[in-house]
């Protein structure tokens, strides 16, 4: 009988980081679910990348912040798979309002892509891992969950929800074999469609003291490290990868 080949599913996997973890995890053997809400063609390419590097691979693409989308894909790519090893919840959104501009439509939103989505998906996916007494979960704080930015109270404590998050899965699944850490990553060059968010990240440059931004193979080289066997010491840490960021 064929040995079942560990499957791992990134959420905003169509470029960046997302991009650069699908190929960094098909490189080192895993099957992988990629996943957008918009740009097929992107997640697409990434699929193609993943393929040619031995992976068989997976697009679904869904909202992460609908739950009714999120529980579907997490059902879709536990049936593909037969069971999902590695979930790395890296899509997100980091709108900029002033806190008393801020709507209950804005905050949930950003609550449910932030955080919810990272609830729902292990939910759905820590019973096969407890089951194979294996598995392994990545989540995304950046500085937004560290320092308290002006106009981003809902990112902030969005961020914040997944590192107490973290930490909880940490204790609670580390004795069956499970690891939960979180990522806080500094600015990182890449492909950003939002022209805000771009001359945010490069106005950041002159604050890094390695003086650039960082690449999203860089994080990816960390979440190799932590979803390997080789990482199964490291749990409910949050892992800042910033050149030296202080704020």
């Amino acid at each position: 009988m064929t040995e079942r080949k560990r499957a791992a599913l990134v959420t905003g996997s169509g470029k960046n980081i997302g991009r650069a973890c699908v190929l960094a995890l098909a490189k080192d053997g895993f099957n992988v679910v990629i996943n957008g809400s918009s740009d097929r063609a992107s997640c697409d390419a990434t699929a193609d990348a993943a393929r040619a590097l031995g992976a068989d691979a997976l697009v679904i693409m869904a909202d992460v912040g609908d739950k009714t989308a999120c529980d579907a894909m997490a059902a879709e790519a536990i049936g593909h798979f037969g069971g999902i090893d590695v979930l790395i919840n890296n899509a997100a959104i980091r709108p900029s309002h002033s806190f008393l501009d801020i709507t209950d439509e804005t905050w949930e939103r950003v609550l449910d892509v932030n955080m919810n989505a990272a609830f729902r998906l292990a939910r759905a996916c820590l019973p096969g891992m407890v089951d194979r007494g294996w598995g392994r979960i990545v989540n995304f704080a950046g500085m937004n969950a560290i320092h308290g930015y002006n106009g981003r109270a809902h990112v902030s404590v969005s961020k914040h929800g997944s590192w107490g998050l973290t930490k909880a899965l940490g204790k609670e699944f580390g004795p069956k074999g499970i690891t939960t850490n979180i990522i806080s990553s500094g600015p990182i060059a890449g492909d950003h469609s939002d022209p805000a968010m771009a001359e945010h990240i490069a106005s950041m440059k002159a604050r890094v003291p390695v003086g650039r931004l960082g690449t999203p193979e860089e994080i990816a080289g960390m979440i190799a490290y932590l979803v390997s066997d080789q990482g199964g010491f490291m749990n409910g840490q949050l892992i800042q990868i910033n050149g030296g960021t202080e704020t």
